[in-house]
């Protein structure tokens, strides 16, 4: 993409919103006010904004690639704790989407350099879910649900942070994991339990 054009789509983008609302910018200034942490992947056809259909304002994004989420990524660790202690979102949101290239790339046999420790949580994810992966023979089914089970245990990840077991004991947020698929552009719900998960949690990853 020609940077030019991009100062030039800016200019025509303003344009056409003070068109419709002369104090559009003037509002948007005055701050926001998002219900939704959405947490997803880097991927540039996957634009969180535009597959939920939300406005300026309302949803708070943190992206990396393939919707991580480690305790020892502080830039995760402190979005998520700016979302719920100054932002007070009710939502937290992980969204995975089918034909991940970071869930592709991680699981071939090459050294990544730099991203070898990125790449080995999600061989983590796969290891601890092996012998269901491994039943499934069609690669693509394999990877779909490689890309599904990421996104549960990156919501699980979530779910271990103080800061979000405090407030999920509350009922002040809640947890969500879904997958977008990028053959129908459909947002699909994976329906995980998060109490039932909390429950199992607690043993080993309680804080109070």
């Amino acid at each position: 993409m020609n940077i030019e054009k991009i100062f030039e789509n800016n200019r025509v983008w303003v344009q056409n919103k003070l068109s419709g609302d002369k104090h559009y910018f003037d509002n948007l200034a005055k701050g926001q006010n998002p219900e939704v942490l959405y947490i997803g992947c880097s991927d540039s056809r996957v634009t969180a904004e535009k597959l939920m259909g939300a406005k300026p304002g309302e949803v708070f994004v943190y992206r990396n690639i393939a919707n991580m989420v480690s305790s020892l990524d502080f830039s995760a660790m402190s979005v998520i704790q700016y979302a719920v202690e100054q932002l007070k979102v009710k939502h937290i949101v992980v969204v995975g989407h089918y034909q991940c290239g970071g869930v592709h790339a991680a699981m071939k046999s090459k050294d990544y350099g730099l991203l070898n420790p990125w790449f080995r949580t999600i061989r983590d994810v796969y290891r601890h879910y092996e012998a269901e992966l491994d039943i499934i023979s069609d690669d693509k089914s394999k990877y779909d649900r490689l890309v599904e089970l990421n996104v549960k245990e990156q919501c699980i990840n979530v779910l271990k942070t103080s800061i979000v077991q405090k407030a999920y004991r509350k009922k002040e947020v809640k947890i969500h994991g879904w997958v977008w698929d990028i053959h129908t552009g459909r947002l699909i719900d994976l329906k995980i339990n998060f109490d039932d998960v909390l429950n199992h949690l607690m043993k080993v990853y309680h804080l109070d």
